[in-house]
């Protein structure tokens, strides 16, 4: 290839006018909601789903009015994840206008609930960014706290669209220890910052196997990456998730682990995740005991 033609190649995969834009344009107020929330990663397969779904959860226990948006509109998962009976649909709520369904208490809206699951979804990238952003605007929230975003895996259309059309608060990076996924969500947490959306922290997922028979335990995807990646860049390191069977079966089977096992260990974690990322939106932590004076 001469050196002209890579140049013609290097430009045409340039996005338009060179850059991402620094800031939020056209942002559209989202009606009852009161702050969202990002969860995303660079790389498909780190558990950001089962994260996400945990995390609003935790968050609900924490006290907080939560709903999910599943933005995977190529392979929603979140409709499995929370239990949501196969071929269920959202109620009309007027002209253009949807319910959000409810599932363990959050509200929750998905692609899931509009077409076959077994069907692929064989969209271009505009389609899918519109797809996206009518399920989010289009749905009617009722007095949210927070919703959370689980957005698809890389940097792409929904992820420019999200950028530049919602006003997100920050953003939850989800990785493995593994050097292979800690090169792709560097480059999540770079498009964040290049938008002027700040990343509340990084969850490292799966950072230690642990035997269901004889409990031995080992970090067979490495160990550390998530805390390097957050010293890296500045933000912290939320916590750290095991790679467990019972994790799995729980996501699989639509009772996530903090409603399968409230009191649990991984269900602690998952809260004190939780109360990490309401102190960074200002919401109260432990207020504590209100104290009155009197003569």
């Amino acid at each position: 290839m001469h050196d002209a033609e890579r140049g013609q190649v290097y430009w045409s995969l340039r996005p338009q006018g060179g850059r991402l834009p620094k800031v939020q344009k056209e942002r559209v107020v989202i009606e009852g909601v009161k702050h969202i929330v990002a969860v995303a990663s660079g790389k498909g397969g780190v558990g950001k789903s089962t994260v996400t779904a945990n995390l609003a959860l935790a968050m609900a226990a924490e006290g907080y009015r939560v709903g999910i948006l599943d933005a995977d509109i190529h392979g929603p998962s979140q409709a499995r994840m929370l239990g949501v009976a196969e071929g269920t649909r959202p109620e009309s709520a007027g002209e253009n206008r949807l319910k959000p369904l409810e599932a363990h208490g959050l509200q929750a809206m998905s692609m899931a609930f509009m077409v076959d699951v077994r069907e692929p979804t064989v969209w271009r990238g505009p389609m899918v960014a519109g797809a996206f952003q009518q399920l989010l605007t289009q749905t009617v929230w009722d007095d949210l706290d927070v919703l959370f975003i689980d957005m698809p895996p890389g940097t792409g259309d929904i992820q420019l669209t999200l950028a530049q059309k919602v006003p997100v608060d920050g953003a939850v990076i989800v990785t493995t220890p593994q050097d292979i996924a800690l090169l792709d969500a560097r480059k999540g947490i770079e498009m964040f910052r290049k938008v002027n959306v700040p990343t509340f922290g990084v969850v490292e997922n799966m950072s230690l196997h642990v035997c269901s028979n004889c409990g031995h335990s080992e970090p067979i995807f490495g160990e550390g990456g998530g805390e390097r990646i957050a010293v890296e860049y500045d933000t912290r390191l939320l916590g750290r998730l095991p790679l467990t069977l019972a994790i799995r079966e729980q996501a699989d089977g639509g009772e996530p682990t903090v409603v399968a096992e409230p009191d649990g260990e991984v269900t602690a974690t998952f809260r004190d995740m939780a109360r990490q990322v309401a102190e960074q939106l200002g919401g109260p932590v432990d207020e504590g005991p209100e104290i009155s004076f009197s003569e």
